[in-house]
């Protein structure tokens, strides 16, 4: 039965996940409007989460947390420059940069799904139903990344189906045969890199790129984001 829901819920997440590409691929007009109020409404989303919800629950489970947060901040700030400099193009460095860390983010939401099943089936629900929220506008923020970074509309759905929508029943699939193995401190480890790989991306990427072209109310998008995570967060406890 355990196996039964960490299948739907992260199956669900990719379904859901994928409806946003293709709303966004099918409205290009619209999501070129709506770039800047995604950008703004990602960095609200993604700032929140990890701050409020992702980051405490890594320190208590492992006070080592805060170590692995930097590591995970880090480990994006050098990726960045690496492929800036291999790249030597910004718009490209951003879109690679930013699909790496949703990557990392989508293949974690996946363990996480395994871990807390494999705790009990309310804990998974529980956690499972406020990862699943998040899933459409990550699949409409993923695509527009790609687009910002120049690759093509159709190129842009290809490699946000492979990279944000895949990912998840992947992670979900590599990390029940060591489930058993799993602790909550090794968890909290990964929630803590998870942790300073999103707050780099919305701090460093997506608010900084938004303000570049900032349009009306994307200050609005930014802290709809913020309480659309703190509402995730409430309904989760």
């Amino acid at each position: 039965m355990r196996y039964f829901w960490i299948a739907l819920f992260s199956f669900s997440a990719m379904l859901i996940n994928s409806a946003g590409i293709l709303v966004i691929y099918k409205n290009q007009r619209w999501a070129d409007r709506a770039k800047e109020y995604c950008m703004c409404f990602a960095a609200g989303m993604l700032i929140t989460s990890p701050l409020i919800m992702a980051f405490p629950q890594a320190i208590e489970k492992n006070s080592h947390a805060g170590i692995v947060a930097l590591l995970g901040f880090l480990f994006m700030y050098f990726s960045n420059k690496i492929i800036k400099h291999k790249t030597k193009q910004k718009e490209l460095a951003f879109g690679v940069t930013a699909v790496e860390g949703i990557l990392i983010h989508s293949l974690i939401d996946g363990i996480i799904y395994t871990v807390t099943f494999s705790v009990s089936t309310a804990v998974g629900i529980l956690s499972g139903m406020g990862l699943v929220v998040h899933e459409f506008a990550e699949g409409i923020i993923t695509f527009s990344t790609l687009r910002q970074g120049g690759l093509s509309k159709k190129k842009s759905v290809i490699f946000a189906f492979l990279v944000s929508s895949m990912s998840t029943p992947i992670g979900a699939a590599l990390a029940i045969p060591i489930t058993n193995i799993v602790t909550d401190n090794f968890l909290g480890l990964m929630l803590g890199f998870v942790s300073g790989v999103l707050i780099y991306i919305s701090a460093s990427h997506l608010l900084p790129e938004a303000s570049e072209h900032e349009q009306k109310h994307s200050s609005f998008a930014f802290i709809l984001g913020i309480l659309l995570a703190i509402f995730v967060t409430l309904a989760e406890h």
